[in-house]
């Protein structure tokens, strides 16, 4: 609640036209604690997550408890919601976190933040299987579940989810991506994986003022300009297609290095970036703050591994309450960061060695320890 305080939820259910007409046991500001509250507790029964959630809301508010509905009310009041309420509450809620000098979050003055997508199964129902799709498998065959696709942006020092793009698995990545791209805004540095980099989507992103470090495609081939003292090199960016044949080349530098892990066969990388200056960004700097793309990969992790549960199907049978069941992973995980964040920031550590898991565990706790109640399941 206070991530997502009440005077908000109310402000972006009533934008959404969602607010009740009249009174019920269920209101829409209870619903959209309870969207987040599946997420927090998502192996639990709908009862469940709504005892727990109807007893922490009372402890704050120092009231009784609601009396428990029923399952099908519960579903029901899921229904009337829908997901736009929850979209738009992380969308007004979510931002970085970090501060100046926090480690690992930024790079000659800008925000390291990163692009990345995944897919979370959801439940084999006719109305899931049109609107999402399903991945195929060996032989023609399709996958047991359809699946639903979110491509997100996480700041890379504190792991926050702070933008994201949901849709259905046969949208790609880069489609979903544009929206992100969309939404950036100057002193950041993107970083994305080579399945990103192409000419549409990286002069997209620099048209809103951002840096980018990219990882290079392997058909890509720029154009030679000159070669920088620090082994770097600028080049002219141009689209591969006849479609974008007469577009403005862009000026771009190209970062090549290699790893040296001990393997016989050193793998060359190669990386695009729009800092073009080895004084302000040297190259070696650049190869460095690309490793930082991973921390992304670490906070799909987290909701879906540590959060969602392994393997998990989420649990809405209809298109529209997957989405609201998924905004709401997006804001519970967003909710947890910030605790963790907090934390840190209060301790004076790095972020990354605040334990996830551990902040999981505390937060899933903390309303039933508060008014010394059983957790869930128990």
């Amino acid at each position: 609640m206070r991530t997502f305080p009440p005077a908000l939820v109310d402000e972006v259910i009533a934008a959404c036209g969602r607010t009740e007409v009249r009174h019920r046991s269920l209101p829409a500001r209870v619903m959209a604690y309870f969207a987040i509250g599946m997420a927090l507790h998502s192996e639990g029964s709908y009862e469940d997550v709504l005892a727990l959630l109807t007893d922490g809301l009372a402890w704050v508010a120092g009231e009784e408890p609601l009396r428990l509905p029923s399952k099908s009310a519960i579903f029901q009041a899921r229904a009337r919601l829908g997901a736009e309420p929850l979209r738009a509450l992380f969308s007004a809620v979510a931002a970085p976190l970090a501060a100046a000098g926090t480690a690992g979050a930024w790079l000659a003055g800008r925000r390291l933040v990163a692009i990345d997508g995944t897919c979370l199964d959801v439940p084999d129902t006719g109305e899931n299987a049109e609107f999402f799709g399903r991945p195929g498998v060996n032989k023609g065959e399709q996958a047991a579940f359809p699946q639903a696709r979110v491509v997100a942006l996480a700041e890379c020092g504190t792991h926050a989810m702070f933008d994201a793009v949901v849709g259905s698995y046969t949208t790609a990545e880069n489609t979903l991506a544009r929206d992100l791209i969309e939404r950036l805004e100057p002193g950041m540095l993107v970083l994305a994986d080579r399945g990103f980099c192409g000419f549409p989507l990286w002069s997209k992103a620099v048209a809103t003022g951002v840096d980018l470090l990219w990882r290079a495609m392997p058909n890509m081939k720029p154009r030679h300009l000159k070669t920088l003292p620090d082994g770097t090199w600028l080049a002219e960016l141009r689209p591969s297609s006849n479609a974008g044949r007469h577009a403005e080349p862009l000026t771009i530098r190209v970062i090549d290095y290699q790893i040296n892990d001990g393997r016989p066969n050193e793998q060359t990388y190669r990386l695009f970036t729009t800092l073009v200056d080895p004084d302000e960004a040297p190259g070696e700097e650049l190869a460095l703050a690309y490793s930082q793309r991973w921390e992304i990969e670490g906070a799909l992790d987290e909701l879906k591994t540590h959060q969602r549960g392994p393997r998990t199907v989420l649990r809405s049978k209809s298109p529209d309450l997957v989405l609201q069941e998924i905004w709401g992973h997006l804001c519970c995980h967003y909710a947890i960061r910030t605790l963790m964040w907090e934390a840190a920031d209060h301790a004076g550590v790095d972020p990354d060695r605040v334990s996830f898991v551990a902040a999981l565990r505390i937060a899933r706790r903390s309303i039933s320890a508060a008014r010394d109640f059983p957790p869930s399941g128990d």
